[in-house]
Order: C-alpha cells, then structure tokens, then sequence
C-alpha cells in the first residue's frame, strides 16, 4: 500500500485499512493508533488534474496505487481537492518510487482510460495532468515536479503558469484586478509554450481578479485586442496573502481554441 491519506472520507479509511499491513505500520485498534495510519518509508505529496479533450471518456474516477483517489472527475476536475468535505486537500501523501495512477470511465469502470506510472521523490509535491484525447487520440501525462510550497514572503501571494493548451501556443500570462488596463500590467509569467510552466511570481494579494493571455512577445499597447484567454474565477475567488496557486491555461473541453483557464490553490 503505498497512498497515504489522514484525511480521506470513511469509504477511503476502510480500504486503507484492509490493506494496511502491506507498507504500512497500523497498531491493532483505534485507541492504540489516535493518530491514524503512519507512513514507514519516504514519501512525497501528489494531486491530479484531468484535461482529456474527449467528452466520450469523461467523467474519470482516478485510482492511485489501486485505491480511490477521485470520482466523477469532469474536464478541469482535480483531487484530492474534490474529495468530501472535510477530507479534502491540496495533495495528498504518497510513497516515494514508482506509484501507479489509472483512469477509469465514470459510467464504465471497465474502461481503462488511461494509466501512468509516476516517479515521486521524497519530500516533492508534484501535479500530474491528463491531457490529450481529442478525437479518440490517445490519453498522456504531463507533470510538475517543482510545485514550491515554501513560505511565502509576508503580504503576497505566489502564481506560476502550466500551459497546457496546444490552442493558445506560447503565451504571456496576466493575473490582474477586473479591467485592469493591460498596457500598464506586468505577466506574471512571459513565453510559456505548450507543455511547460513558469516559475512562481509573487504578487500582491488580489480580492478578485482576471485572468488574461496574449501571444508571447505582444507589444503592450496591443495586448488589450490579442487576449487568447480571458477568466474571471470563482474558484478561488481571491488570492489572499500568504497563499499559492498554479494558473492552467488549457484547451476548451472538447480540444482546441478558445482556451480558457483553471486556477489551483497550491498552499
């Protein structure tokens, strides 16, 4: 067993549980072990983001390590943050070495959609997306294995970019107030293409904010009529001091332009 959670609903506990002896060191009943289950090797922290551009294989439910990790994943749908409240997470605990990550179709859990197998270190928080699937073609991960989750300095909030949209290309990234004027704004992130990410930007905490796009290198007085992606979140609604997000530009559900945008909170 080799997926740790302290957090998982009861469903999750009771599977952990039977299999606990193989990895895991578990006292013989709850008043001997208050604390729950206890990791007895390395381990490191892993979420998951579905992005196949193939509404016939969507929803996903994701298994990780042959346990329940999420359900009902829909396009932009992640885990463990979509676990039952209060279970739910940024990451989620995981040995460190090769873990295995399958995708199986929501209304067919015959239907293997997709399995990776995913290298994690000791001590790294890493995210892995499922992308591609446009028109039947087949499903791959891509993953970031540098999602830093160290202290923020006092009075910001940190964003770095994923591109995961074939569609917008390379791109510079704007995380502004509503309307700001995009002539006068500084990316957060400049020429990230397809495929790749950004470092983490610090930036001053927003109440609300918009998420813009343009092609990499648009000149400034030009960006405001060459926006490729344009979101207003809800989820989360603000970047608050002393918080983390990731910023995903990606395709629109079904593969393709427009590309819009997903926003995850890191920490």
């Amino acid at each position: 067993m080799h997926f740790l959670s302290t957090r998982m609903n009861r469903s999750l506990v009771r599977l952990v549980a039977v299999g606990a002896a193989v990895g895991l060191t578990v006292a013989c009943g709850t008043k001997e072990a208050p604390s729950g289950l206890q990791p007895t090797g390395p381990t490191g922290r892993i979420r998951f983001v579905n992005l196949i551009t193939d509404p016939a294989r969507n929803p996903v439910n994701a298994i990780l390590e042959q346990l329940p990790f999420g359900v009902n994943l829909g396009y932009g749908g992640s885990t463990p943050s979509s676990l039952p409240a209060p279970n739910t997470a940024n990451y989620s605990a995981v040995y460190a070495g090769a873990r295995s990550l399958a995708l199986k179709k929501t209304a067919d859990t015959n239907v293997t959609v997709a399995s990776f197998t995913v290298t994690m270190a000791a001590n790294e928080d890493r995210t892995v997306y499922a992308t591609g699937g446009t028109g039947g073609s087949a499903v791959t991960s891509f993953s970031t294995n540098e999602d830093n989750n160290t202290p923020i300095p006092a009075g910001q909030t940190t964003v770095r970019v994923v591109n995961m949209s074939p569609a917008a290309g390379a791109v510079d990234v704007f995380v502004t107030a509503p309307n700001a004027d995009l002539a006068t704004a500084t990316p957060v992130a400049t020429a990230v293409p397809p495929l790749s990410f950004s470092a983490y930007a610090n930036i001053a905490p927003l109440a609300t904010y918009q998420i813009r796009a343009v092609p990499a290198g648009t000149a400034a007085a030009n960006r405001a009529a060459n926006v490729v992606v344009n979101v207003t979140p809800t989820v989360p609604a603000s970047l608050g001091a002393g918080t983390g997000h990731t910023v995903i530009i990606a395709d629109k559900a079904a593969g393709g332009a427009p590309s819009t945008a997903f926003v995850l909170t890191d920490r």
